[in-house]
């Protein structure tokens, strides 16, 4: 099977809003709703939703607890409109711009944490901390996944992976656990639980592998003359299944 033009640009499908359309329900399933539950008790009046791509975080969370005002952060106009329809209000910018969550509540992000460098983590745990705001950080991946059968060059691709998650200083598969004692560190109780994606064959596994083994060959290169055809075996098995390890944090 050939590879399609995701193989070569990885970050497309990241942000795209078919690919957050696609792996919206596995991302409500996955999420550990009993962190939720602390929160019940607490005024949640304004809410901060940071790289809230098309708003799927606010659809999961919304339901569960009452809240006033919403304000979405995203660096993508595209994403921010789709996120606004369900309600909240649009902040187009960098993370890096804002100074301040005086005021907020509850600060929430999913599947970002991996995304940010420890000072770009640090910035966010101390805003967080002196606004005296809950923080509910959902699906951080922590590496680890698992396919079912096993094939060769899992390993191979597995350690390439997950050293593009840590390019550029980024921490990758390190940002869940690097999170949590950061916020530990400023005094603020932490609760986390295992969130984990399980997919089985279908096109949220065959989107989810094709862009891994992207990001794979992309840091190790050696990797290009096998990835075809690994593709096509990891494809062609109607019975595979990938878990998909994360990490969701509260710190209140």
């Amino acid at each position: 099977m050939d590879l399609d033009a995701r193989f070569s640009t990885p970050g497309d499908p990241v942000c795209a809003p078919d690919w957050l359309a696609l792996r919206e329900p596995a991302d409500a399933a996955a999420r550990a709703s009993a962190l939720v539950e602390p929160l019940r008790g607490r005024s949640l009046a304004v809410v901060r939703d940071l790289g809230c791509g098309s708003g799927s975080m606010g659809r999961w969370l919304r339901p569960l607890l009452p809240t006033g005002p919403w304000y979405l952060h995203d660096r993508d106009p595209v994403l921010l409109e789709i996120a606004a329809r369900d309600g909240g209000i649009p902040v187009l910018g960098d993370l890096a711009a804002v100074d301040s969550f005086a005021g907020t509540d509850l600060v929430t992000c999913s599947a970002l944490l991996d995304l940010l460098t420890a000072p770009e983590v640090d910035r966010l745990v101390d805003l967080c901390v002196d606004a005296g705001a809950a923080a509910l950080f959902t699906l951080s991946v922590t590496g680890g996944v698992t396919l079912d059968p096993v094939d060769p060059l899992d390993a191979a691709v597995a350690a390439a992976f997950d050293a593009h998650q840590r390019r550029s200083d980024l921490l990758g598969p390190d940002a869940g656990a690097y999170a949590a004692e950061a916020f530990r560190s400023r005094g603020a109780r932490v609760e986390t639980a295992e969130s984990p994606w399980r997919l089985v064959a279908g096109p949220l596994l065959e989107e989810w592998l094709r862009g891994r083994l992207a990001a794979a060959v992309e840091q190790d290169p050696a990797l290009a003359p096998d990835a075809a055809a690994y593709l096509h075996r990891r494809l062609a098995n109607p019975d595979l299944r990938a878990v998909v390890p994360h990490i969701d944090l509260l710190a209140h």
